[in-house]
């Protein structure tokens, strides 16, 4: 201690000697500057040290080393269609993690030049800038921030945790405190990420946690948002103005003050020119005076493709994570669907113009009066009233004001601003809650699901005509009844005993015994029906009620509820004499299932969705191995194609105005279906390789038009299927072709040519005939 004291005196008198200074106050000057010295050579690292162990729980915790080095962050899970196009996330944050190589050259350069252009030369603190940033401090002239990539990356991931400096003693003494802690912490985190992660990781890294607002979180969302584009194909000017918005993200925010991004997006430009990446003043002049042009499009579950989907399987989805402790929201799942985006795109498409076609006609049909009837075709009085009270706004107003308080009558009654779903787009207005029930219990619902016949994959599924504002989904959700479409199941029972399509039976109404009394099933006429002589394929094909219903008289209820049941039918069904025109609720999912069983030789898939889901490292977690079983044979599988090919054609079958071009070169087999009243339509379709399923109705089954005929399937339903088809089928790129059913490898035990049938009376023999006299 003696020989520092000594060499501090030698030196302060040699100063002053050579300085000729003997002024009392130099010694206090000189200790001052050696006690400042040593403060800070000692005294920095001891408060960084003390700043990463939390010393006395003055700092707040710190990140671990481990979690510096394997950093996570909340990524949405996302959706991906067999094509691979993304169809939507589930997210608290939207956040997409992407890797340097999914980023484009222009926009690693615009981030690195205008934000920390000397990023490769230093080691996350960039000392050069913190002199520049000291010196506009002093001199009281801002010449920008001092943070470098790797620091605001740091900030990103750790520092913006309220854990991170705000809970320890220093950090509550105020603003100023809590700041200069937390940049220390920016400091050392900084430091470990450029010992662990490459440059390159760490410039993917920083875009991939950064903020962009519009629910963007990363630069992979941000690029979807903004410009509809993904972030390796980004060009200067848009990188300009993404990059500029990190410094803030509402004031340069492209949508809400486009201004002020234009402006500085051009300030980004203009030092993209001064370092040299655009080469010219032409080409800077010719840039900077483009506008900009956005693709904005906020994701969210009520945008994009298969919205209805999506938010039906995000129950299965949550199910799942449960059982297995994952976070949907926020693990970064790729989850990977048999939906085809193209054949979602056709089947959303179809729905659109033939709905937006059927709601017009309904809307005429009815000439502003109430479409809702009871049995007897009467209007249902105080149908709105007692509908309101079943809504949330009601029960709302009850727990507000109290069941009896006028004050509920009158704020469902008072007007307010509302932006309602027209289909020309939405529309601002004034509306009560009142006259929002009234507008839409008016519309006309759908839904529409496809899948491959013979693997059970859905390749298509439209819930409903829009996600936003009407949530309820037709395709799964909804269960209704399914009229004469459920014939094939009471035809496909009979033929498994040993019926022959060419069967010939009289079209005249069988009489059942019910309890109370006797029913017989009436024609779509009203009728018992007309006498005439034909055959089970011609019954089915013109959906003749009396015939069915002589069939399921002949071989039971019980039958047909175990046949229908056995090929893919899971709803409970009625074993009564109206089961024969369909009278018990099942859903549009099951019958495609069910049908599809009729396709792929008899072999039922259960349709499923998802093929595998991936972590977020690209480990496969889960994969479906589809549930099949053998549930009638192949022979009554295709005497059952056999049938619904009647329809198309047969003289007078509903299918038989099938357009052209569907059945040129292809083979075609569809159901309609109409219930009591209209209620609801129904349209199956099958083709080689692919089934589909069309329903159509009110949100209640009390609406619907007032006529039998406007409202019957092959009006409403059938056009959809026809519209998707025909877009499936003008698409090349689609794996889905025209062509042919499979016939059965050992040929039929029957014959199909009716002229050759024996009779009723025959007992069936085995058939050799080649498969080209079989049609």
């Amino acid at each position: 201690m003696s020989t520092s004291n000594s060499l501090k005196k030698t030196i302060s008198r040699k100063i002053r000697s050579l300085l000729g200074i003997r002024n009392p106050w130099f010694n206090r000057i000189v200790k001052a500057i050696w006690i400042l010295f040593f403060c800070v050579i000692l005294g920095f690292p001891l408060y960084i040290y003390s700043v990463s162990i939390d010393l006395f729980g003055l700092f707040g915790g710190m990140p671990s080393l481990r979690s510096i080095e394997n950093p996570e962050n909340d990524l949405s899970s996302e959706l991906i269609s067999a094509d691979g196009v993304s169809l939507g996330r589930y997210f608290r944050y939207n956040r997409a993690q992407v890797s340097f190589h999914d980023l484009s050259d222009d926009l690693v350069n615009t981030l690195l030049l205008s934000e920390d252009h000397r990023f490769y030369s230093h080691s996350g603190m960039d000392f050069v800038a913190y002199l520049r940033v000291l010196k506009g401090l002093i001199t009281l002239s801002p010449a920008g921030g001092g943070s470098t990539i790797t620091q605001q990356l740091a900030k990103n991931l750790y520092t913006q945790n309220p854990d991170m400096g705000l809970d320890g003693t220093i950090g509550k003494l105020g603003r100023y405190p809590r700041r200069l802690v937390q940049k220390t912490k920016e400091w050392i985190i900084a430091f470990h990420l450029e010992k662990n992660f490459t440059k390159e990781e760490i410039i993917a890294m920083y875009l991939n946690t950064a903020e962009f607002g519009s629910n963007a979180y990363g630069i992979q969302v941000a690029a979807e948002t903004y410009f509809g584009r993904t972030p390796d194909s980004l060009n200067i000017q848009e990188s300009a103005v993404l990059v500029g918005m990190l410094q803030a993200i509402t004031r340069f925010n492209p949508v809400f003050n486009p201004d002020n991004s234009l402006a500085k997006r051009n300030e980004v430009l203009a030092k993209l020119y001064r370092h040299g990446y655009i080469k010219t003043r032409e080409a800077y002049d010719s840039i900077r005076e483009l506008p900009i042009v956005l693709q904005y499009s906020v994701q969210n579950q009520n945008e994009g493709l298969a919205t209805y989907f999506r938010s039906v399987i995000s129950q299965n989805l949550m199910a799942w994570c449960k059982e297995r402790n994952i976070d949907l929201w926020e693990s970064g799942l790729k989850i990977y669907t048999t939906i085809d985006s193209r054949l979602q795109k056709y089947a959303e498409e179809a729905v659109a113009e033939h709905m937006k076609f059927l709601q017009t006609d309904f809307d005429a049909h009815w000439q502003g009066k109430n479409p809702w009837l009871d049995e007897d075709g009467k209007e249902i009085r105080n149908f709105l009233q007692l509908r309101i009270k079943q809504t949330q706004a009601y029960k709302n107003l009850v727990a507000k004001y109290g069941q009896n308080s006028d004050s509920v009558n009158i704020m469902l009654n008072m007007k307010k601003p509302m932006r309602i779903f027209t289909y020309t787009g939405e529309r601002d207005t004034l509306f009560s809650s009142m006259d929002s029930l009234n507008y839409y219990k008016r519309f006309l619902h759908t839904g529409l699901v496809a899948i491959d016949a013979n693997t059970g994959a859905i390749k298509a599924w439209v819930g409903g005509v829009n996600h936003k504002y009407f949530k309820f989904d037709h395709v799964r959700q909804g269960k209704r009844q399914p009229g004469s479409t459920f014939k094939p199941f009471v035809y496909g029972a009979a033929l498994e005993l040993g019926y022959n399509p060419c069967l010939e039976k009289h079209d005249i109404s069988p009489v059942f015994n019910v309890p109370g009394g006797t029913w017989y099933p009436p024609n779509s006429d009203g009728t018992r029906g007309s006498g005439e002589k034909m055959t089970l394929r011609q019954a089915m094909a013109r959906s003749v009620n009396s015939i069915t219903a002589q069939v399921m008289k002949e071989i039971k209820e019980k039958t047909v509820v175990e046949f229908a049941h056995r090929v893919g039918i899971s709803s409970p069904l009625d074993a009564v004499p109206s089961l024969c025109l369909g009278v018990s609720d099942v859903s549009l999912y099951e019958m495609v299932g069910a049908y599809a069983t009729f396709v792929n030789k008899g072999i039922y898939t259960e349709p499923y969705y998802i093929t595998r889901i991936e972590d977020r490292n690209g480990n496969v977690i889960e994969s479906t191995v589809p549930k099949t079983r053998e549930a009638i044979s192949e022979q009554t599988a295709f005497k059952m194609i056999y049938m619904l090919q009647g329809g198309v054609e047969e003289e007078g079958g509903t299918s038989r105005a099938l357009n052209r071009e569907l059945k040129t070169d292809n083979e075609v087999g569809g159901k309609t279906g109409t219930t009591n009243n209209a209620s609801d339509g129904w349209y199956m379709g099958v083709t080689p390789n692919l089934v589909s399923g069309v329903w159509v109705g009110g949100d209640e089954r009390s609406i619907h038009y007032k006529s039998w005929s406007m409202g019957q399937g092959s009006r409403t339903a059938r056009p959809i299927w026809e519209k998707f088809m025909l877009k499936v089928y003008a698409d090349e790129a689609v794996e889905y072709k025209k062509g042919f059913f499979q016939r059965p490898r050992t040929g039929l035990d029957i014959t199909l040519d009716c002229a050759r049938y024996p009779g009723a009376d025959s007992i069936p023999a085995v058939d050799n005939t080649p498969w080209n006299d079989f049609n």
